[in-house]
């Protein structure tokens, strides 16, 4: 995935969107998951979700998405309230890429990437140069080109999540949402997706990961927001915000904060007695 990113990634026609939550309160009958989160993303910036599981990452991801209804308060992407659009103008707005994405049967790599295309489509607009070059695009950008004729269930873990993740571009949202988009991959694919995240905020979109591995959140991200137990507990810029406290915080670790060479991005090193966790 060398390839920098081209003209047809940068959502053409849509002006860049940041998101606005204000006072969310979202769960499921009888267990509060996500609880008061107020969070503010600039556009084009990527923003990192980290902490223990089961702590309401996703569920937050998927009540931006328009996918989980909130019991309370509101989500503005682009300064207008996501659950008062329908489906079809939220789905221009921001793509998500879940944790478990599934597909239909016997789908080729090109047929899923075009599913990003979908909501562009209507009964007077049928499939066009424009959404041909956005699927190229988007499968050169993930290194899936030469896949493009294969099928999706015959490939690797980790080249079945790059395809996925051409389908999120294609779909050419100023938004993007992504359910921890390197837990399937190795370390040099990893590193490239991460490269891309950057690359796609570079040209104006919105970036909105969850991320378990705590370095490579600190990393790539201009803003780390760290949940517990459903609750916002920090947020800022990385090197700000991750020390021995938040680690201790958040997993229960005691561990030492260095900094990696170059950037000086914090990497967290556990102090030995239980396996690290991030």
């Amino acid at each position: 995935m060398t390839t920098p990113v081209t003209d047809t990634l940068q959502a053409p026609g849509t002006a860049p969107c940041g998101i606005e939550i204000r006072a969310l309160r979202s769960g499921y009958p009888g267990r509060p998951v996500v609880e008061d989160v107020d969070l503010t993303v600039p556009a084009g910036q990527v923003v990192a979700i980290v902490g223990p599981n089961g702590c309401g990452k996703s569920t937050l991801l998927r009540t931006i998405a328009r996918l989980h209804r909130p019991d309370a308060g509101t989500v503005h992407v682009g300064g207008e309230d996501i659950w008062e659009m329908n489906r079809r103008r939220a789905a221009h707005r921001v793509a998500l890429l879940p944790q478990s994405p599934r597909a239909p049967e016997a789908v080729t790599v090109a047929g899923l990437v075009r599913y990003g295309r979908h909501p562009r489509q209507g009964l007077l607009r049928q499939w066009s140069r424009e959404d041909e070059r956005a699927v190229r695009g988007a499968l050169d950008a993930t290194g899936t080109t030469g896949l493009a004729g294969e099928r999706l269930d015959r490939l690797s873990g980790g080249q079945r999540q790059r395809c996925w993740l051409a389908m999120v571009l294609a779909q050419h949202t100023p938004v993007i949402l992504l359910d921890e988009p390197t837990s399937a991959l190795d370390l040099g694919h990893a590193v490239d997706v991460m490269e891309l995240v950057r690359e796609v905020a570079g040209t104006g979109r919105t970036v909105v990961m969850v991320q378990h591995d705590l370095a490579a959140a600190a990393r790539y991200a201009d803003t780390l927001v760290a949940m517990k137990d459903g609750r916002v507990v920090a947020r800022g810029a990385p090197a700000e915000t991750v020390d021995e406290a938040l680690v201790k915080e958040l997993y229960a670790l005691d561990a030492d904060i260095l900094h990696a060479p170059g950037d000086g991005s914090p990497v967290v090193v556990p102090r030995g007695g239980r396996p690290a966790t991030v």
